[in-house]
């Protein structure tokens, strides 16, 4: 190990000193790394930091996806996943349609049930609140996942209510934590050019430091590789690092890798498979305070999650039974689903050890 370090640049081998005595890189070192390292020595100092924190563990769980409708009221230029109400394509799921998915899938011993869609213009705060509140009658066992900060705050404005009152009735009704998406690049410049009419930077940030406030844990994400440039990447970050000092409500930041096939952005060619793998690496040696890292194989595909586990990631995410529709549309993995048995054995023969998880990774 000194050999590997005492070939690195003066640089790199003060980032890797800090790293290996569990300290903290700054954002200048993070960006450092973006523009001078290779990703062979991000991923082996990645890697390095993921067995500090989780030994040879990789995550998974069964889980399953609901996408309710991808009827929308925004129109984000990097969306392939939006419909509006009677478009081809558009769907837009009853309360009745989410029991009898949940009537079929639960028997398959799933934990988690995540929900997503668009703003439906008549899908309202009671209408979660209502259905949330029969599956926790009927499986009470079920942790609910559901809501972006962008449907936090759509509620909020069509409700009259504060983002306080929306999140404790949703938590009143069975709601256990709340998704990461529309974070997308946390700078207002760019949100502007790619999703005007969403959420902005510091209402997003408020709503997820509402929900830990509340006991309400989160997830973050990424959306990169489009118009950003390393350092809104960078900056990126460290609003979510920030905000996790003063919280400790994040379980897991998810990078997300921007898929080029069927939106508006106009942007013809996606980064590189070396680039991805850097950017996992940098993630988790700049998110010191973010316990996990997710190479969520849906989005990404199987081949590559595989790959960024050594690069960092330690969760994998989970069976999904193809359920979700969202990346695929974009162009990633087709009919995603993967039986446990087939997460269990891509991981051991990788060369992980495979811990099935609850959703606050806790070992099952």
């Amino acid at each position: 190990m000194q050999n590997i370090i005492k070939s690195r640049t003066k640089e790199e081998q003060q980032i890797a000193e800090i790293v290996l005595s569990c300290g903290r890189i700054s954002s200048e070192q993070a960006l450092f790394l973006c523009e001078n390292s290779d990703p062979v020595f991000c991923g082996w100092l990645a890697d390095k930091k993921r067995r500090m924190l989780h030994q040879n563990k990789a995550f998974y769980n069964k889980n399953i996806h609901v996408e309710i409708t991808n009827i929308c009221l925004n129109k984000c230029k990097f969306c392939s996943f939006y419909r509006q109400k009677g478009q081809e394509g558009a769907w837009d799921l009853e309360k009745e349609d989410v029991l009898a998915i949940l009537t079929e899938k639960v028997p398959e011993g799933i934990t988690e049930v995540h929900f997503t869609g668009g703003l439906h213009p008549e899908k309202s705060r009671a209408f979660y609140a209502d259905l949330f509140a029969e599956i926790k009658s009927k499986y009470p066992q079920l942790h609910i996942k559901a809501f972006t900060a962008v449907e936090i705050e759509y509620f909020a404005k069509t409700d009259k209510l504060s983002l306080q009152q929306v999140l404790e009735t949703l938590k009143s009704n069975g709601l256990n934590s709340l998704a990461g998406g529309g974070a997308e690049i946390l700078d207002d410049k760019i949100r502007k050019k790619l999703c005007p009419e969403k959420t902005d930077s510091q209402t997003w940030l408020n709503t997820h430091r509402i929900a830990h406030e509340l006991g309400i844990k989160t997830n973050c994400t990424m959306l990169y590789g489009h118009i950003e440039s390393y350092t809104d990447r960078i900056l990126h970050m460290q609003k979510l690092r920030d905000l996790q000092d003063e919280t400790n409500g994040f379980n897991c930041f998810i990078p997300l890798k921007y898929k080029t096939y069927g939106n508006r952005l106009g942007i013809t060619t996606e980064i590189t498979l070396q680039e991805e793998l850097k950017n996992y690496a940098i993630s988790r040696l700049f998110l010191d305070n973010i316990p996990h890292l997710k190479a969520y194989w849906p989005m990404c595909g199987k081949e590559t999650a595989l790959l960024a586990m050594s690069f960092g990631a330690d969760d994998f995410d989970g069976t999904i039974s193809n359920t979700t529709k969202i990346y695929s549309m974009a162009g990633s993995e087709q009919n995603p689903s993967l039986g446990e048995s087939e997460i269990t054995e891509l991981l051991n023969d990788a060369g992980f050890i495979a811990v099935e998880r609850d959703s606050e990774y806790r070992v099952l």
